[in-house]
């Protein structure tokens, strides 16, 4: 007998992407970290109650922090637990990609920020970029380049009816 195909959810669902960072800084390595959270944290989590544009990532004594993270409590939040929205939160990775990110971030130019939350396999997941700041004129290439690829899609949405 064979039993009907089940739909699975996809296991790598989005919480929040930062597009601040994609503009402000060019991206050279990405990691996935783990995350140290509050079950409060979780729940809202689960509700998309998270701001990750202003957040950066910290390196303190060997271990990563993401600093500027908002995460709003729900209402239903209980009325024993203290719910901090911008509680720093420690990031885990393993020791030689620490390290690794050390020297590079000891170097001027480099920045680590959060790039996106996601769900892997039921846990939440940091993607970390390193990368060096943009300057005004890599900005205006950016824009400039956007728009381009917008104009181009509307021509041939046009040129497809």
């Amino acid at each position: 007998m064979n039993k009907p195909a089940s739909k699975s959810k996809p296991t790598d669902s989005r919480i929040a992407d930062n597009k601040k960072a994609v503009f402000n800084y060019a991206i050279e390595e990405r990691f996935e970290a783990g995350m140290v959270l509050h079950g409060w944290e979780v729940k809202a989590l689960r509700e998309g109650k998270v701001q990750l544009t202003d957040g950066y990532v910290l390196i303190r004594d060997g271990e990563l922090f993401l600093i500027g993270c908002q995460i709003n409590p729900l209402r239903t939040t209980s009325t024993h637990v203290s719910a901090d929205a911008a509680r720093t939160k420690k990031l885990l990775l393993h020791k030689a990609e620490i390290s690794r990110l050390v020297g590079k971030v000891e170097q001027k130019g480099y920045a680590l920020v959060p790039l996106n939350l996601h769900w892997k396999n039921g846990k939440v997941k940091c993607d970390i970029g390193l990368g060096r700041g943009k300057g005004e004129h890599d900005k205006r290439d950016t824009i400039k380049d956007r728009e381009g690829k917008r104009e181009v899609e509307r021509a041939m949405k046009v040129h497809n009816r």
